[in-house]
């Protein structure tokens, strides 16, 4: 026991909270790389869907669970 908390539990905080903090983390990056590369409109979508598919599939994964389980 680490704080009172077991280790699943911090597992599953971390794996719920950090990794959506970590995504938008990402999304402020990428947004940072289009505007600095002056990529305009379909450039910044091109740097979105190549740069952001590993995120949306892990977002899909959450969906998909949580709709399972309901």
């Amino acid at each position: 026991m680490i704080f009172g908390f077991t280790e699943q539990e911090i597992a599953h905080f971390f794996l719920t909270y950090g990794v959506g903090a970590f995504i938008l983390f990402m999304v402020f990056i990428i947004l940072q790389l289009a505007r600095e590369s002056k990529a305009g409109r379909f450039g910044t979508f091109v740097i979105f869907l190549g740069l952001g598919v590993g995120f949306i599939g892990y977002l899909a994964k959450i969906v998909i669970q949580w709709w399972m389980e309901r």
